[in-house]
């Protein structure tokens, strides 16, 4: 059984990590409301843009811009979004897996893009070829971050150098919950028409290519930046609820260990009344 002193140390020990996960859990409420107000209203914009565009892209000629295009698909390139910070949970680990499952499956030539140290260093240590990698970006979240990530890729999609881009993320549910989402960024999704109606083309004012060129390198942009925002929301989210389990443990384990010192300690004081009584008998 350990000694009074050692029990008393872990006790302290504990007290203190308890009080850095109890802070550490209000910061990540504090930041998840921001980043939950930001893609909340972020998500029904790039939704539309997303079925806007698909739309016109099923029904618009190929040739009139190059993200437009849809081709055998022989070179591949992912975009894996992690944190650059642990003490999340499983957040990053199941990026990390999903990720890996995908690109062991993957018969194709596949270069990646890494968001986030835990990404970067994953990576790192592995045979997989990283193009790009974006560290602390979620220190401070922007749009230029977005862009960042989105126009290397239209780049490489435009001059054939990639013919599909892929985004793996964890999609923010609610407090309790983020999802993994391996989405499709490029090509764009077409659509099936059952009826022949349905099949009949805008009128594109001023041109189908002046707003095909507006429009497209943006939407590509804009679903990276909405990415990176469920990520930071769902990031925050997972800190903040292991965070919570972290400090109820700690507590368990103070209450337990607060038991067993005072049953040590009584076992102390019986012992030593034990010799008292046995000295004054000793000395009748």
């Amino acid at each position: 059984m350990p000694s009074l002193l050692d029990l008393r140390r872990r006790v302290r020990s504990i007290k203190n990590t308890q009080q850095i996960t109890k802070a550490m859990k209000m910061m990540s409420a504090a930041q998840l409301r921001k980043s939950q107000d930001r893609i909340l209203s972020a998500r029904p914009y790039a939704r539309k843009m997303l079925e806007v565009l698909n739309s016109a892209a099923t029904r618009a000629n190929p040739d009139l811009h190059p993200l437009l295009a849809e081709r055998e698909v022989k070179h591949v390139e992912i975009v894996v979004v992690t944190a650059d910070k642990g003490l999340c949970g499983a957040f990053n680990a199941n990026i990390l897996k999903t990720a890996l499952g995908v690109l062991q499956k993957e018969n194709r030539d596949v270069t990646l893009q890494v968001v986030g140290r835990k990404a970067r260093d994953f990576f790192r240590r592995r045979t997989f070829t990283v193009r790009l990698q974006h560290v602390d970006v979620f220190k401070r979240l922007d749009y230029p971050n977005a862009q960042a990530v989105a126009r290397p890729i239209i780049e490489r999609y435009s001059a054939l150098e990639i013919d599909a881009a892929y985004l793996i993320y964890n999609e923010f549910k609610n407090v309790l919950r983020q999802e993994v989402v391996v989405e499709r960024l490029l090509p764009l999704e077409k659509l099936r028409f059952d009826r022949p109606e349905e099949e009949l083309d805008y009128i594109y004012e001023p041109s189908a290519k002046g707003i095909f060129d507006d429009l497209l390198p943006a939407h590509v942009e804009y679903q990276v930046w909405r990415a990176l925002l469920e990520s930071a929301a769902a990031e925050q989210a997972a800190r903040m609820t292991s965070m919570d389990s972290a400090t109820k443990n700690a507590a368990e384990l103070i209450e337990t260990l607060t038991l067993t010192m005072n049953r040590v300690r009584q076992a102390a004081i019986t012992k030593e009344i034990l010799e008292v009584v046995s000295g004054a008998e000793a000395l009748t």
